[in-house]
């Protein structure tokens, strides 16, 4: 797919002047593009992704968003799984990596796939009802982020976002007196703090519910509104 550019009654618009790129974010999309095949495969996805997509299913479903976007979707499979499982009128799914979208291509032909960073959604103002991110927010500039979600959704509209939340403070969190860092990786007042400084009312927050034996990876679910009339 090329560049977007008002498609859809203006969900969508043309990113003309892209947002200058951390180094280790150039470093992190190459990555991705070379191990996209691996990102699918099954234990991985059982163990480690697929608790929090159903954390994230779960939102929508409360939710019911008839315009969906998700951010840094790699390979398409939580995408693809809103698409089938939830059916709102339009899915798209958003990544920079060419490798892992060429992979989510192959997946689906429903979902309308579109390359940007979560820092300058290809989006206009207010086009969405809802927006969801899965372990991959500690690659983002997190406010950055959080505040592009808000500007991309209208009234009332949604955003879920499961992060990499450790239950105990880590070494590097200390020594960088808590500022923001390439993987940085929130506590959960972090979250709520990101999310209402953005303008978000935090509806929901807890921990992604995972079997015993995947407890090593911690994560968090917060979910924010907008208000309506903003």
């Amino acid at each position: 797919m090329g560049t977007p550019s008002h498609r859809r009654g203006g969900r969508f618009h043309a990113v003309a002047t892209p947002i200058p790129r951390r180094g280790f974010n150039d470093a992190i999309t190459r990555f991705w593009s070379w191990a996209a095949p691996l990102y699918d495969a099954r234990y991985l996805q059982r163990l480690v992704y697929r608790p929090a997509q159903d954390e994230l299913i779960a939102a929508l479903r409360a939710h019911q968003p008839a315009q969906v976007a998700d951010i840094a979707c790699g390979t398409g499979i939580l995408a693809d799984r809103i698409e089938r499982e939830l059916q709102p009128e339009a899915v798209y799914g958003v990544d920079m990596s060419t490798g892992m979208l060429d992979e989510a291509r192959a997946r689906s032909t429903r979902v309308q796939w579109l390359t940007g960073p979560a820092e300058q959604l290809p989006f206009d103002d207010g086009a969405l009802d809802a927006v969801v991110t899965s372990s991959a927010f500690h690659f983002f500039d997190q406010p950055a982020a959080v505040a592009e979600f808000y500007r991309v959704l209208a009234p009332g509209g949604m955003a879920a976002v499961t992060a990499l939340s450790p239950r105990h403070p880590v070494p590097l969190r200390r020594l960088l007196g808590g500022r923001w860092n390439p993987a940085h990786q929130p506590t959960p007042a972090e979250m709520r703090t990101l999310f209402t400084d953005a303008g978000f009312t935090v509806a929901d927050q807890h921990r992604v519910a995972r079997p015993a034996w995947t407890l090593l990876v911690s994560d968090l679910i917060t979910v924010g509104v907008k208000p309506s009339g903003r």
